[in-house]
C-alpha cells in the first residue's frame, strides 16, 4: 500500500474512533462559565504567524472568555503530513490555515474537518468579506464548503516587454497563434533565446502541473472542472488544445526544459509563469526589473477561437479549516473569531501588507481600502483583478495521483515529442479513470 493511502487510513480510523467514543482531540477546552480555549495553527511562515497572533490578541481584548493559542503547524516532512500525524495522535488543533482544496478533500473524505456553511453566521461572513464569486469555485463535490479561502494568487504570465518591443510588439500575445508568431520572430532575431523556460515540463512532479498545465487548461476551457467527485469531467477539446499548444512550442524549439538560473531575468527566455511572491526576490536580486518597462503581465493565452477577455487561470490559494475533533463550542468559537477578522477590510489590508498574498475578495481591486496600496504596488493590480477568474485546485483526495498521471501520461511525453496530443490525452484519461475507481 502506498504511503499516502496508509496516512488516509490512519486518519479515518482515528476519527471514527474519536466519534464513537465521544472524546475529543485536545483542540481546546470549554467550561461551565462559558469560557473556551481554542488552538489555531498558522502556516509555518513567520509573517503569517505574526498576523494571526496580533488578530487573536485584539479579539481576546473584546472577548475575555475566549482564549486563542496561535502556534505554527508542524511541517516535517510537510505541513500536510504534520496535520495528518496530529489527527492520528489525537492532537489536532481546533482550526488551522494553510489548507489547499485537494488536501481538504482528503480530510473531508475522512470526516476530519467540518462543513463551514453549517456555522451560525456563515452567510454573513461571505457577504461581509465580499467573496461570493471567489468562494463559489471552492464548493466541493458534495455541495459543502470545507475551506474558507484566505488568499488567492491568480497565476499570470510575465513577458519581457523590452524584448517584445525589440521584436515589434507593444503588448503581450493573447492567443496561441499570436504566441507562436512571437516565438518565430524571437528565433529569427535571437536563435539562442527561448519563449518559455520551464524544466518542470519534462518532470512528473505533481504540483508542477498547477503552474503549467492547469494555467493553460483553465484558460482553454473557460474554467471547466477537471474532476468532480469520482468522475473525470474535463473538457476533451480544451485538453487536447492545451497539449497541442505545448507540442507546437516544443516542436518549434521555443521551450527551454533543462535547468537554468534566472532565465527570464537574464533574458534567456521571454515568458514566465509568475506569482506575486516573485516581486520580493526581484526587488532584492534584480532591481532592474520594472513593471511596465522591463516586463508586463497577462492572463494565459487562449486558443484562437476564444475571446482572450474571458480567459481563466489557476488559483494558487489556501484557506482555513475547522476540525471535527474539537467540541461544538470550540468549533463555533473558532468560526466566530474568523468572522470577526474578516468583518473589517482593514484586517485584509494588514494581511496584504504583511504577507504580500492577495486576500480572497471579489472587490480587492475596487475597494477603497486597498487603493493606496495598489497605487504603490501597481504590479499587483492584475493579480487582484483576476481573483474571480482564478480556479482553485481540484477537490479530490487523490489529487497527487491524478496530477502525476497528467505529467507522466500527457505533459511530459508531449513536450519530449514521444506522444501526439490526442494519444496523450487518451492515455491520461485512462490513467485518471483508473485512479478514481
Amino acid at each position: 500500500m502506498k504511503k499516502n493511502n496508509w496516512a488516509r487510513l490512519i486518519v479515518m480510523v482515528v476519527v471514527i474512533a474519536l466519534v464513537a467514543s465521544g472524546c475529543k482531540s485536545g483542540g481546546g477546552e470549554g467550561s461551565k462559565d462559558g469560557s473556551v480555549s481554542i488552538q489555531f495553527w498558522s502556516a509555518p511562515n513567520p509573517t503569517q504567524q505574526a498576523f494571526w497572533k496580533e488578530m487573536a490578541d485584539e479579539y481576546m481584548k473584546e472577548n475575555d472568555k475566549v482564549t486563542i493559542k496561535v502556534t505554527p503547524m508542524p511541517e516535517s516532512p510537510s505541513s500536510e503530513a504534520g496535520i495528518q500525524s496530529a489527527i492520528a495522535a489525537g492532537n489536532a488543533p481546533t482550526i488551522s490555515e494553510n489548507i489547499s482544496r485537494g488536501f481538504a478533500a482528503q480530510l473531508a473524505a475522512s470526516s476530519a474537518i467540518v462543513p463551514l456553511e453549517e456555522f451560525d453566521g456563515y452567510d454573513e461572513l461571505i457577504k461581509d468579506r465580499k467573496m461570493t464569486d471567489t468562494i463559489s469555485t471552492w464548493k466541493f463535490a458534495d455541495g459543502s464548503q470545507y475551506v474558507l479561502p484566505i488568499y488567492t494568487n491568480a497565476m499570470l504570465f510575465s513577458w519581457r516587454m523590452d524584448i517584445l518591443k525589440e521584436l515589434g510588439y507593444e503588448e503581450p500575445p493573447k492567443t496561441y497563434s499570436e504566441v507562436l508568431e512571437v516565438g518565430e520572430k524571437l528565433k529569427e532575431k535571437h536563435p539562442d533565446k527561448f519563449l518559455w523556460a520551464r524544466a518542470d515540463l519534462v518532470k512528473p512532479t505533481w504540483w508542477a502541473r498547477w503552474f503549467d498545465f492547469f494555467m493553460l487548461y483553465n484558460a482553454a476551457s473557460s474554467g471547466n472542472n477537471f474532476v468532480e467527485g469520482s468522475k473525470f469531467i474535463a473538457d476533451d477539446q480544451a485538453g487536447i488544445d492545451t497539449l497541442s499548444f505545448m507540442s507546437d512550442l516544443s516542436n518549434k524549439d521555443l521551450l527551454l526544459t533543462r535547468e537554468a538560473t534566472d532565465p527570464f531575468e537574464t533574458g534567456q527566455s521571454i515568458m514566465m509563469d509568475l506569482g506575486p511572491w516573485t516581486f520580493t526576490y526581484w526587488a532584492d536580486k534584480f532591481p532592474e526589473m520594472k513593471y511596465g518597462e522591463t516586463y508586463e503581465l497577462s492572463m494565459p493565452p487562449v486558443p484562437d477561437d476564444m475571446n482572450p477577455e474571458n480567459a481563466k487561470t489557476f488559483a494558487d490559494t489556501k484557506g482555513l479549516s475547522i476540525y471535527a475533533s474539537a467540541t461544538k463550542e470550540e468549533q463555533q468559537a473558532a468560526f466566530d473569531f474568523v468572522k470577526w477578522v474578516y468583518s473589517n477590510p482593514e484586517n485584509d489590508l494588514k494581511w496584504l501588507k504583511d504577507t504580500s498574498l492577495p486576500p480572497a475578495r471579489d472587490d480587492l481591486s475596487s475597494n477603497d481600502t486597498f487603493t493606496a496600496y495598489f497605487e504603490e504596488n501597481p504590479q499587483l493590480v492584475k493579480f487582484a483583478k483576476n481573483i474571480p477568474n482564478a480556479v482553485p485546485p481540484i477537490d479530490n483526495e487523490k489529487t497527487v495521483e491524478i496530477q502525476e498521471a497528467i505529467g507522466k501520461q500527457a505533459v511530459n511525453p508531449v513536450v519530449k515529442g514521444d506522444k501526439d496530443p490526442e494519444a496523450a490525452w487518451k492515455d491520461m484519461k485512462d490513467a485518471i479513470d483508473g485512479v478514481l475507481k
